[in-house]
């Protein structure tokens, strides 16, 4: 017999022996299942790939690759399984294998991820600003300190390349189209009277500071899906969300005072801000003297507001309002005679308002939703008089002298909402969608007779972002618009690509199809008429860095259905769709901030051959508006120690053509007088002086700024204006041969020392 402890002794070696058996079959069997795998990983071009991890799914199997992209390892899993191949900067690849003891070898090839930083970007027809990180062409600075463009958005942008220097009217004229052609869109809705009131033979400035907008996207052509009305170019402009702190401003100077403040919150989850400015000409105008005779000193009166909201997910809603007075009247010897004057009296009224929101939702998806809302009331008086100032009417005999005698009250209400949603696809590919709806009143009042122009247009649109690899990426957009007004309907296809050629260097190719509706003016008389029509091909090639921009671009436009005049008499026009034209061209552009310290350059070059038969043109020619050459040197030149910067532009632009259109027996319009005007060349200068840069904290940040336009004086031609008869004519010039401005702009609360000395001012 055993005892107690004897058995329990027994028990243990026996269980020892149990343990260590089975330790062993498991060993045995482990090493049965063991399968060796080995491979190499390599890109879509063949390279290898160092430092891939790859592992067997929901286990602990697995190696890294070595500097030739070779890897091996054994797994001891058996069935089938996921391998799984990850590196950074290549999409994640999963792989089924079936483990069963044989050896594996893998040829495995990962696909790039594109990033923003090292991606493509779809450049064709467009100049980006505003975000450094893409290669930014032109800041909200920028704007404020090129020299000649006075803060005005459109004038600095004439200094790129595919954009017309026309003096004698509003607008960006940009590759053979009118100035009517480009719009312009602030957070995705259109902006329905950008400029103030068009005045005869005067170009009128925007409404809208640069200082409102982060970002600024000025497109040539080939634009998105997204955006409509517009043949031949857009501007997009992206309001600023939060301010970086609180502050308050004030400007002063011979022709404006103005005090503005933001507001941010403490939790910097919101803001608000209010500003007013005045503007009143009269020490100015007798200082300068001014060809046109004022008989009403132009005055404006404009205030905005606006509120700024952080949402929990990220988002931002946005609301930005701005109202505007102005009023003037000049007087002009009129051209049909040698003692008589034409007096244009105008007063106008404008409000606009913009609400949009941002918000990021679940599994990739973003909202975007804007609404607008403007309203624009010109007052317009315009009559002959006499040397006493005196209005003069004629008897019916000569009824086009009667006919420079009319009032006008022309009002303008745009309504318009938008939505977009966006859905990330992986990377930076990503798919967009939506619609809005445009609601346009138009009630005209023409001497006694009133009309009215209600238009309701939809559109839908659809666009994909497609990132193949960091090389090559393709833009497709459709866009439908339906107008009741016209009661006619379009379908736009858009197509971009882009191919990355080298380190910092890619080609981009586009096509797109844009349409237009006819001008109100034009909708008067006949709503028989389709959407104006025109067709872009563009290619380019474009090497950018953060400090170098090299860009060449060369495009073809062809126009149909655009609006031809038939002459009923005079006075009286119909319209049809019978118009055509085509454009054709090359732009050069090269900015560098990098060659010389502190000194900042860019040079513009454009080449268009352009002819057109519209309105009344008796048959396809170069229009009016352009010219065959233009150039553009602007350079910026901040000195530290002086505090101080210097700005030049000079532009020069070929003799644009002129004629006078005459009505034969026929009832047919042919060309009476016609040629070239002299060559353009301007000269503008502007300096700042910034005493605040070098001081610790500065209480009050102040500039001083100083700017002179046409400072050779060269005397522009920008045209001839014909009598009646065509034996007469006269010049259309400047109101006055050189345009000064000095002022001193003050902000509590706010350095802005970096930003003068980083941007050149």
């Amino acid at each position: 017999m055993f005892s107690l402890f004897e058995i329990q002794k027994i028990k243990g070696q026996r269980f020892k022996k149990l343990f260590f058996l089975s330790l062993g079959v498991f060993a045995f069997q482990g090493l049965i299942a063991q399968t060796p795998i080995s491979g190499l990983i390599k890109d879509t071009k063949g390279h290898p790939i160092p430092g891939a991890s790859i592992t067997i799914k929901n286990s602990f199997d697995g190696a890294t690759s070595d500097s030739s992209g070779n890897f091996h390892f054994s797994a001891s899993d058996t069935g089938s399984r996921l391998i799984t191949i990850t590196s950074i900067g290549y999409r994640p690849l999963e792989q089924s294998i079936l483990l069963g003891g044989n050896a594996l070898h893998l040829d495995l090839q990962l696909k790039e991820e594109p990033n923003e930083m090292t991606a493509v970007t779809i450049s064709a027809g467009s100049f980006s600003a505003g975000d450094s990180k893409r290669g930014a062409v032109m800041s909200s600075l920028d704007v404020a300190t090129t020299a000649g463009s006075n803060a005005d958005i459109t004038a600095a942008l004439k200094t790129l390349p595919g954009a017309q220097q026309v003096g004698e009217q509003e607008g960006l004229f940009v590759r053979g189209g009118t100035g009517e052609e480009t719009k312009q869109f602030i957070d995705g809705s259109l902006v329905n009277i950008p400029y103030f009131t068009s005045i005869p033979d005067i170009s009128t400035r925007g409404r809208f500071s640069p200082f409102l907008f982060k970002g600024t996207v000025f497109s040539t052509g080939g634009y998105s899906a997204l955006y409509g009305q517009a043949l031949s170019s857009v501007v997009l402009l992206e309001s600023i969300d939060l301010p970086a702190k609180s502050e308050v401003d004030a400007s002063i100077s011979p022709l404006v005072v103005g005090v503005g403040t933001q507001q941010l919150a403490k939790d910097k989850k919101s803001s608000w801000g209010i500003s007013y400015d005045y503007v009143d000409v009269a020490i100015y105008f007798g200082l300068v003297k001014q060809t046109p005779d004022y008989f009403r000193l132009p005055q404006f009166h404009s205030g905005d507001a606006n509120f700024r909201i952080k949402t929990k997910n990220g988002g931002m809603i946005k609301y930005y309002t701005t109202f505007a007075y102005n009023q003037l009247g000049l007087r002009r010897p009129d051209v049909d005679s040698s003692n008589l004057k034409n007096a244009f009296d105008l007063g106008n009224h404008n409000w606009y308002n913009n609400l949009s929101w941002r918000e990021y939702l679940n599994n990739g998806w973003k909202m975007n939703l804007s609404a607008s809302y403007s309203t624009n009331l010109d007052d317009i008086n315009q009559q002959v008089q006499d040397g006493n100032n005196q209005p003069r009417y004629y008897p019916d005999s000569i009824f086009w002298m009667n006919n420079k005698n009319f009032t006008i009250k022309n009002r303008q209400d745009l309504a318009q909402t938008k939505a977009v949603f966006e859905k990330k696809l992986g990377g930076l590919s990503a798919f967009r969608f939506g619609g809005e709806y445009w609601y346009n009143n138009n009630p005209f009042t023409f001497q006694d007779t009133a009309r009215r122009l209600q238009d309701n247009m939809v559109a839908g649109f659809a666009e994909s972002d497609i990132y193949l690899t960091n090389e090559l990426a393709a833009k497709i957009g459709l866009r439908y618009e339906h107008s009741s007004l016209i009661g006619k309907s379009d379908l736009a296809p858009r197509v971009s690509l882009a191919y990355k050629t080298g380190k910092d260097a890619q080609v981009s190719a586009a096509y797109g199809v844009f349409y237009q509706k006819a001008d109100n003016a034009e909708l008067f008389y006949t709503k028989n008429l389709g959407f104006t029509q025109a067709t872009h091909y563009i290619i380019n090639y474009q090497k950018m860095t953060v400090d170098q921009i090299f860009r060449i671009e060369a495009y073809y436009k062809s126009y149909k259905d655009l609006i031809k005049t038939v002459p009923i008499n005079p006075f009286y026009f119909n319209y049809n769709n019978n118009g055509s034209a085509d454009a054709k061209g090359i732009d050069i552009f090269w900015r560098d901030k990098k060659s010389f310290k502190n000194f900042d350059y860019w040079i513009s070059y454009s080449y268009l051959d352009t002819k057109r038969d519209y309105l009344n043109y008796p048959g396809k020619i170069t229009p009016d508006f352009a010219a065959k050459n233009t150039a553009s040197f602007v350079m910026k030149r901040f000195f530290t120690d002086w505090k101080t910067g210097f700005n030049l532009t000079y532009t020069y632009a070929s003799g644009r053509p002129y004629y006078d259109f005459l009505i034969n027996n026929l009832g047919k319009y042919y060309i009476g007088d016609n040629g070239h005007t002299k060559d353009y060349n301007t000269l503008n200068f502007s300096a700042e002086y910034v005493p605040s840069i070098g001081k610790k904290n500065p209480k009050t940040f102040v500039v001083l700024f100083a700017s002179m336009s046409n400072v050779l004086g060269y005397n522009a031609v920008y045209g001839y204006n014909y009598s009646f008869n065509g034996q007469e004519k006269q010049a259309v010039t400047p109101p006055a041969q050189r345009f000064y401005f000095i002022g001193c702009f003050l902000s509590w609360g706010v350095d802005r020392t970096q930003d003068a000395i980083n941007n050149n001012l």
